[in-house]
Order: C-alpha cells, then structure tokens, then sequence
C-alpha cells in the first residue's frame, strides 16, 4: 500500500502562477477606492427620514472626477516631459562639430578672419563696433551705417587702427547702435563650435569654442 504524504501549506510560487501578480494602484483607481468606499458606508448609514441630497453626491462625483482626470494629466505630462528631453539630448549631441551664435561678447581671430554678430531690435542707420583686447585696450573700431532689425553679422579682417593684423587670439567687442538719433539697446552674438554636450539638473549645455557653456535654448542659429 503506497503512502501518500500531505501537508497544510501550499508553495506560495505555485499560488503566484495560478493567482497571477496584482497590478499596483495608480494614485487616481486608490482616490477613487476610497471615495466609493466612503459613499456607500454613508448611505448605508443615512437617516431614512434624512436621506442624503442627489445634488450633494453629485457634486462629490464631479469632484472625483476632476482629481482623477487631473491625475491622468499629470502621468500623460510627465511621459511627454520625459519624451522630449530625451529628444532634446539627441538633437544636442548630433550638434557636436557644428557652428552656432549664442549670446556673448567674445570673438575669435585666427590668420585675419573673423566673424561677430549682434541683434537689432529695430532698423539702425548707424552701428559701431568696438573691438578689444583680453586687457581691454581697443584694437579696432568698426562703423557701418543702415542695417535691418534682427540677428547681423559682419566680418573682421583682424586688422588694428594702425592697419597691423593683430595676433591670433580671443577679443572683446562691444555694439552701439541708434536709429534718427535714438540710442538702442543691442544684443551682441558670438559665433562658436559646439566641443562637447552635457546632461545635468540645469538642463542640456553645450560646451562652446570661445563661448564656453551655454544652455540648448540659448542658441540663435546653427550653421
């Protein structure tokens, strides 16, 4: 006669296969739980000769469900948030190599050419540009008359007052403008290639060639 051996518990990962995983509540299905639960326990318990007001339990549902589709916004812009960032951190690295403007002041020069930019922000019949040394003595000063509102650029042949070509190097420069006798307010661009891109709590930077770091929204132009 064969022997048949029993016992009182069952091996929990046989339980796991035929039961199944339970799926984590969501912030909003644990609110809504709650409130269901809430409600019935309330008109289970109503004074029959004081019943509870259809326009009151109403309005709770309303309230429900505006938490519970303002829970759902928050995960679709979270996803979308996490989407585009990492969109963004694509599109910055395959900027690697490329030329940009970004706000700055500072130019370069190599073997007499050069280039500087600036923003208008309205049509300007006179322009001046100042160009300085690292010791902020002027170098050169260049003058241009009637340019249109918006990013400009212009080139400078690294030649000084004295008609020498300056050394190579990083300079400074600096952009007045006015319009029929009134002073405006100008931004300077600086032309960089992009080195190198990192990833951090302030955002995507780009390390740029006399520039140094800058952030992806600051950039004007890619080139």
């Amino acid at each position: 006669m064969s022997t048949v051996n029993t016992t009182s518990t069952v091996d929990p990962s046989l339980l796991a296969s035929m039961n199944g995983t339970r799926g984590t509540k969501s912030t909003a299905q644990d609110a809504q739980d709650r409130f269901m639960t809430l409600l019935v326990t309330q008109m289970k318990n109503q004074d029959p000769l004081n019943p509870l007001d259809n326009a009151q339990i109403t309005s709770q549902l309303a309230q429900l469900s505006t938490v519970t589709g303002i829970d759902k916004l928050n995960e679709t812009m979270a996803a979308m948030s996490g989407s585009f960032k990492s969109s963004q951190n694509l599109q910055a690295a395959s900027m690697i190599g490329h030329g940009v403007v970004v706000p700055g002041s500072n130019v370069e020069l190599k073997d007499g050419k050069s280039v500087l930019g600036f923003d208008l922000p309205q049509n300007a019949d006179k322009i001046q540009v100042m160009i300085r040394d690292e010791s902020g003595a002027l170098v050169k000063t260049l003058n241009f008359n009637n340019m249109t509102s918006g990013f400009n650029s212009v080139s400078w042949d690294g030649k000084n007052e004295s008609g020498t070509v300056a050394a190579n190097g990083n300079y400074n420069f600096e952009v007045s403008a006015s319009a029929a006798d009134t002073k405006l307010t100008v931004t300077p661009l600086s032309f960089g290639l992009v080195t190198s891109v990192s990833f951090g709590s302030q955002g995507t930077m780009l390390s740029i060639s006399n520039a140094g770091d800058v952030a992806m929204s600051d950039v004007k132009q890619i080139f």
